[in-house]
């Protein structure tokens, strides 16, 4: 899904993202933090959610705020969202593996394979789909 460059909440992501390459995890966080609470729309507070998950503390809290980014991420009509949910349910996949609530693990990660077609066959999309197979193939070994 092509990024709005103009949007300021992607653009507030985008500094945060600059932010952590620097080191600076607390001014990012409180960046992803002020755009949750500026998104006006269900695509920006899916994006600015995702951002705020990756600064929780705990697994539990990471994993409430991936479950915010899913579910406003299912609520943008626009087909091209499609593209995150793999990504997406993964992270989910993993808070709830990480919790060992091994149902819920493999659920989402049988979501997140089956968004898998909607990946491109580049470097993003094969690190998508080989967490994917390796959640999977964690989670059964249980």
């Amino acid at each position: 899904m092509p990024l709005d460059l103009n949007n300021k909440i992607v653009q507030q992501c985008a500094k945060g993202m600059l932010l952590e390459g620097e080191g600076k995890t607390e001014e990012a966080h409180a960046l992803f933090q002020q755009a949750w609470h500026d998104a006006t729309n269900n695509f920006e507070r899916s994006t600015s959610a995702h951002y705020v998950a990756r600064h929780q503390k705990s697994i539990a809290d990471k994993l409430k705020w991936d479950e915010i980014s899913l579910h406003a991420a299912l609520q943008v009509s626009d087909e091209n969202i499609k593209e995150y949910y793999p990504s997406l349910y993964l992270n989910i996949a993993k808070g709830y593996e990480d919790l060992n609530d091994i149902d819920n693990a493999l659920k989402n990660y049988r979501l997140a394979l089956s968004f898998t077609d909607v990946l491109t066959d580049d470097g993003y999309g094969k690190m998508i789909r080989s967490g994917i197979m390796n959640g999977i193939e964690r989670v059964t070994q249980h």
